[in-house]
């Protein structure tokens, strides 16, 4: 069976959710699908989006469950320096994945869940797991670090970071995001985010590391009991692959066929925080309005380079940072096999060492974790 719709978005996270509401909104036929049985599921994120996200999500407010105010980093058994401002929201990211499938729905385009995409032909044509064969206009890759899409326009993501993350119940509430810097996480960092009654516990490490995620986890874990803030009992467990390495080139023509990369797919989560909703929801927006413009004059090539330089503009100047400062600080734990405090700190986006500015510090400290 052979279908033909103008766009085919591969991954229904907020990225292809996003690309798929812009095109149905144009009067586009849109097919997207996604692997996963339901809307966010499983969760493999900490659930934080700055506070600025909600100018591109005007349903955001269904789906928080707290605001978050502040900033604290713990650099190794150092008192914590304070972000006083840093505004953020924690979400129930389920809800926030179905709340944009259910506007992408809303806007005429036809979601699919439990569908699996098996390959990519050279002419783009995408082949199911049911057996069907898509051949789509434009082809969007939302779908995720290891991009289908991306490995067949040839453009991939090689560095990635490893992460594994718990859900425990919180035991005192907080407003802050808590920051844990260790030269013993090498290559990322550790975190507890609150989320109403329970609280994210969880870090990540370059993947030459990857087999000391679970006892750094258990380390941390205890620790955040020992100080009476969160309980012994896992709720639950995740974790997966975010991309390190920076934006890759997010489009191709393959054939007759645009492709698009959107969000993880295109490279655009922040190596340093691992931050990527944000910059999922933008792209998919954008892959979206540059699959439209494309579909007016097939026959030209400014949509994608067009979309290219909308991301660089963007993001670039970000990712290319925080590229270089997780480069460098690779290569100080390989050469001492440790980093010292002020190594971390440079490595922070909390300090003005991460942003090279003279400005004065606005961190103040406190002995304990609030």
């Amino acid at each position: 069976m052979n279908e033909q719709p103008d766009i085919l978005v591969l991954g229904l996270g907020p990225a292809g959710a996003c690309a798929a509401e812009i095109c149905a909104q144009a009067g586009l036929s849109v097919l997207a699908i996604d692997k996963k049985n339901q809307p966010g599921a499983p969760i493999q994120c900490a659930e934080f989006v700055p506070a600025m996200i909600g100018s591109e999500v005007d349903s955001l407010h269904k789906t928080t469950i707290q605001n978050i105010r502040s900033m604290q980093t713990f650099v190794e058994d150092q008192p914590a320096d304070i972000m006083a401002e840093f505004p953020g929201r924690m979400i129930d990211r389920r809800n926030f994945d179905k709340e944009l499938g259910l506007r992408a729905i809303r806007a005429g385009a036809k979601l699919e869940y439990e569908i699996k995409a098996q390959d990519i032909s050279t002419g783009a044509d995408v082949e199911l797991a049911d057996g069907r064969l898509i051949s789509a206009k434009v082809l969007i890759g939302a779908d995720g670090p290891k991009s289908l899409v991306g490995y067949g326009m040839g453009s991939s993501n090689t560095e990635f970071l490893d992460t594994r993350q718990i859900k425990v119940a919180l035991l005192r509430p907080f407003e802050s995001t808590d920051i844990f810097l260790k030269s013993s996480i090498v290559g990322g960092y550790g975190w507890a985010f609150p989320k109403g009654d329970t609280v994210n516990i969880g870090l990540g490490v370059h993947p030459d590391h990857r087999k000391m995620l679970k006892p750094l986890l258990n380390e941390l874990h205890q620790e955040l009991i020992n100080c009476g803030r969160a309980a012994e009992e896992i709720i639950s467990h995740t974790g997966g692959l975010i991309p390190a390495g920076g934006m890759i080139k997010p489009w191709r023509i393959v054939g007759p066929t645009l492709c698009l990369l959107a969000g993880d797919a295109a490279g655009l989560t922040n190596p340093i925080t691992g931050a990527g909703i944000n910059s999922a929801v933008i792209s998919g927006k954008l892959a979206g309005e540059a699959a439209v413009r494309y579909l007016a004059d097939p026959q030209q090539t400014q949509a994608g380079e067009d979309y290219q330089e909308d991301l660089e503009d963007l993001f670039e100047a970000s990712l290319s940072r925080a590229v270089a400062h997780r480069k460098r600080l690779v290569t100080y734990w390989r050469e001492n096999n440790n980093l010292s405090p002020e190594q971390l700190r440079s490595g922070w986006i909390a300090y003005d060492q991460y942003w090279q500015a003279p400005t004065p510090s606005s961190l103040e400290k406190t002995p304990c974790p609030a």
